[in-house]
C-alpha cells in the first residue's frame, strides 16, 4: 500500500500504534479514499506482531463527524445495487477496526458524528476531550441509523433504551453525559486526550499480548453467547490453551523474582 493521503500510522511508544484520521480542514470527515485507506491499515496493524494496542483519533478540532457532505449529492444519483457496493465498501472499515486482535482505544477529541461514531464504537476502548460531541445523526438526514455497526454496537454499549432513544432523537451527546451513561470511560481536558490514551495504550502494551486478545475474543463472543455453559465452555478452553504457554511462565518468573514481566511479541 503506498503512503496514506487521508490518515497518519505512526509508533508513538513501544508497542503502541497511533491511527490519526488527517483531514483536519475537513474535520477529518470519511470519504471513499478514507474508507480504503482506513482498512487498509487497520489489517496492517492488525498483523504487525510488534504492536500491542491501537490508538484511533483525530487530527485538528474534530475526531470525525461522518461522511464528507461534498460528496453527499453523488449518492442520490447511485442506484441500489451501487449504493450497496459503496455501503458495504464503507462498513468494510468499521469490521476491520474490530477485527484488529490488538485492544484499539478511540480518543474522542471534538465532533464524533454520525459515520464517526460508528469508528469509535467499533473501538474497544472510548475515552473523550471535555469538548467532545457524540450523535447518531443519520435520521436528520433520512438514513436509517441502522449504518456502519451503530444499532449492533450501541445497544451492547449502553443498553437497548438508551441506545433506541439516542438513535431516533439524533440528538448530541456531551463527554459528560456520554461518560455517565457509559458511551465513554474517562473524560479528560483536550489538550491532555492523547497522552491519556497513549497511556493506556501502554498499560494494555505491558500485559501477556496474547492473553489480552485471548480476553478481547472471549468478550465479544460471550456478548452472544446463549448460556453460561457456553461462555464456560469457551473461557475453558482458552485457559488451557494459555496456561502451558510461555507468557504464564514469564509471569511466575517475574512474580518469584519480584521484578516486572517482559513479555515477548
Amino acid at each position: 500500500m503506498s503512503d496514506p493521503t487521508t490518515l497518519t500510522l505512526t509508533r508513538p511508544r513501544d508497542g503502541v500504534a497511533q491511527i490519526t484520521l488527517n483531514r483536519p480542514e475537513k474535520l477529518n470527515a470519511l470519504n471513499a479514499t478514507m474508507f480504503d485507506e482506513l482498512t487498509a491499515t487497520a489489517r496492517t496493524v492488525g498483523a504487525d506482531r510488534t504492536v500491542r494496542a491501537v490508538v484511533l483519533t483525530g487530527a485538528g478540532r474534530a475526531f470525525c463527524p461522518g461522511f464528507d457532505l461534498a460528496d453527499a449529492p453523488a449518492l442520490a444519483e447511485l442506484t441500489s445495487s451501487e449504493m450497496l457496493d459503496f455501503q458495504e465498501r464503507a462498513a468494510g472499515v468499521v469490521e476491520a477496526i474490530h477485527a484488529v486482535p490488538q485492544p484499539v482505544v478511540a480518543a474522542i477529541n471534538g465532533a464524533c458524528v454520525g459515520g464517526g461514531l460508528s469508528l469509535a464504537l467499533a473501538s474497544d476502548v472510548r475515552i473523550a476531550a471535555e469538548d467532545a460531541k457524540l450523535c447518531a445523526i443519520f435520521v436528520r438526514g433520512g438514513f436509517s441509523a441502522g449504518d456502519l455497526g451503530c444499532t449492533w454496537f450501541l445497544p451492547r454499549i449502553v443498553g437497548l433504551g438508551v441506545a433506541a432513544e439516542l438513535i431516533t432523537t439524533a440528538r448530541t451527546v456531551l463527554a459528560d453525559e456520554a461518560l455517565r451513561i457509559g458511551l465513554i470511560s474517562h473524560v479528560h481536558p483536550a489538550e491532555d486526550l492523547v497522552d491519556a490514551a497513549l497511556d493506556t495504550a501502554s498499560t494494555i502494551a505491558a500485559n501477556a499480548p496474547l492473553g489480552v486478545r485471548m480476553s478481547l475474543r472471549a468478550l465479544y463472543a460471550n456478548v452472544d453467547a446463549p448460556s453460561l455453559r457456553t461462555a464456560l465452555e469457551l473461557e475453558n478452553r482458552g485457559q488451557a490453551m494459555l496456561s502451558p504457554g510461555p507468557d504464564v511462565r514469564e509471569a511466575l518468573a517475574a512474580a518469584r523474582d519480584g521484578r516486572t514481566p517482559r513479555f515477548a511479541d
